[in-house]
């Protein structure tokens, strides 16, 4: 059986009708951005099997509810570029590697999806075919209204650029409300909570603070990037069951950064 032959329930002509939005959402459209770290589990390198899984459930769960949800893996569990360029790789090589670790977790995720049921597409910025058909915006936007959850793997496709980067453009190309950062901490502490036992976690921030203090939570060519076009941010903690489903809801937990 080929491949296209397996994949007919990917077709978007095939697909149910997308449910209508549930009672109580805040967001109808979202773009979730799941660090690589967060599929350790708590290992430090590659994918724990149970997190994926629970991370799945609780997408299918919110993908249930009628929110269209477009989501961006980083790859920092398997190859971070910025690692590797300060081994002395060139900085451009190692971000490329830094982009295939992305497109081997969103197909991981892809996967765990489609096992419970939610129809699931891989746009990739950089074209590999065999494996995920590549990014158009008004494609994947036509997968967002019949309901597919959408992957969006490799970043911008451009080297010196983050995946948090990726995550904000991909929000605004897609018309997205809001963009929610999922981590293995609670959300943004005024220093490192590792290390720190007295840290302090903000509820919320302006975009200017964060810029200023240079938090390294996320990029700052990113939160600029949101800024800009006035999207919020949600930073909140990913292993926490429920969370996304709260953070969709509105719910005030971990830290936002708005205006």
């Amino acid at each position: 059986m080929t491949r296209d032959a397996t994949r007919k329930d990917r077709d978007d002509s095939t697909l149910p009708p997308p449910p209508s939005p549930a009672p109580g959402l805040k967001y109808r459209r979202i773009v979730l951005k799941i660090s690589g770290e967060a599929l350790c589990g708590e290992g430090n390198f590659g994918i724990h099997p149970d997190t994926l899984q629970r991370v799945a459930a609780e997408i299918a769960e919110l993908s249930s509810l009628g929110v269209q949800i477009g989501i961006v893996v980083g790859g920092g569990n398997i190859f971070r570029g910025l690692k590797g360029a300060s081994a002395g790789m060139d900085r451009s090589q190692s971000d490329y590697m830094g982009m295939l670790a992305t497109v081997i977790n969103s197909l991981a995720l892809q996967d765990a999806l489609e096992k419970h049921g939610v129809p699931t597409r891989v746009m990739t910025a950089i074209e590999i075919r065999q494996v995920a058909e590549p990014y158009i915006r008004r494609r994947a936007m036509r997968h967002l209204e019949k309901g597919s959850v959408v992957i969006f793997a490799a970043g911008t496709g451009n080297p010196f650029f983050s995946t948090d980067t990726a995550a904000a453009l991909r929000a605004m190309e897609i018309q997205a409300q809001a963009l929610f950062k999922a981590t293995k901490v609670e959300g943004i502490y005024d220093r490192d909570p590792a290390r720190h036992e007295d840290a302090q976690m903000f509820t919320k921030l302006s975009y200017d603070r964060f810029l200023v203090d240079r938090i390294g939570v996320m990029d700052s060519t990113a939160v600029t990037l949101c800024r800009e076009n006035k999207l919020p941010i949600r930073v909140f903690k990913l292993t926490t069951r429920g969370n996304i489903l709260r953070v969709c809801k509105g719910e005030n937990i971990g830290t936002v950064v708005e205006a």
